[in-house]
């Protein structure tokens, strides 16, 4: 069923743990997240980036909101990194339950500006703004580790960014980074303690991907209630589609067993959904009590 993302946030909060919420860019993936959560029997959030909705378009926004509206537990549907307050009201118009109005890029002001504007058009919808506070690293936005340094989440910052603009939710840089690193880079959870000592709204980690359960486990003790999950699971999708290539050769027979569409289609959602299933086990559980 459709969720209001704010709904299913504040609710893990209440309880001590956080939701998961993963991106999809197709069908297939987006059966891989509803299969383990409809599993688990937990609520989910299906996230869209932009470059997913730019080649989707309206097709994969609608079929993603009635993926949620048809599965058997609480789904909510979320934009992920918009700048684009145009494509932020055209998601919400189709159905999206929420969208991160991504001002991390600008000066705090401009951050301030676009997030309150977005915020106030989520609100005439029924929708909510996730903000981000501090700029992340990676891949995922075309910005190296390498090149980029982190900046991190003023506390003090934070609590003025979230009275300044209605955000209902706040995604903080802790020392995570977007994409996957073969070294999980160290957060700082003194500062993650600090923002949530200044703020009173559900804080956000991206980057989940290659992090420790041990970490995200801590992370969600000290005030983190939505968990952002991407590269990890469309690298297990992509590695079933290759390994299925290498077993199968460069001209299948569809007329053979296991040479067909649905039959890599098959293999490679069962891999994406073992993922977010692990990640789903590791987010509900109640963090430990160690400092």
């Amino acid at each position: 069923m459709l969720a209001k993302t704010l709904e299913l946030v504040t609710e893990a909060r209440r309880h001590g743990v956080a939701i998961g919420a993963f991106n999809t860019y197709s069908l297939e993936l987006t059966q891989a997240i509803l299969g383990a959560a409809e599993q688990l029997k937990q609520p989910v959030i299906l996230q869209l980036g932009v470059a997913s909705v730019k080649n989707g378009r309206e097709p994969l926004v609608k079929a993603t909101v009635l993926a949620a509206q048809n599965a058997g537990v609480p789904v909510a549907v979320h934009l992920d990194h918009c700048a684009n307050i145009g494509m932020i009201e055209q998601c919400l118009a189709w159905g999206c339950s929420s969208a991160l109005a991504d001002g991390s890029h600008l000066s705090f002001e401009e951050n301030i500006l676009l997030t309150r504007q977005a915020a106030a058009l989520a609100s005439s919808y029924g929708a909510t703004i996730e903000a981000e506070l501090g700029y992340l690293a990676g891949t995922e936005d075309g910005v190296t580790i390498e090149a980029v340094r982190a900046s991190l989440t003023d506390p003090e910052q934070a609590r003025t960014f979230v009275e300044a603009t209605g955000a209902s939710m706040l995604a903080v840089a802790i020392g995570n980074v977007h994409g996957f690193t073969p070294n999980p880079p160290p957060l700082d959870f003194e500062l993650l303690s600090r923002i949530a000592s200044q703020v009173d709204v559900p804080l956000i980690l991206h980057g989940a991907s290659g992090l420790g359960k041990e970490s995200i486990q801590r992370a969600i003790s000290l005030g983190v209630a939505k968990i952002n999950v991407n590269t990890e699971v469309r690298t297990a999708f992509l590695t079933a589609i290759a390994a299925w290539g290498q077993r199968v050769g460069p001209t299948p027979d569809v007329r053979q067993r296991g040479q067909d569409w649905l039959d890599l289609m098959r293999e490679a959602t069962a891999a994406a959904q073992a993922v977010v299933t692990e990640h789903m086990q590791t987010v509900a559980m109640m963090p430990s009590s160690s400092p």
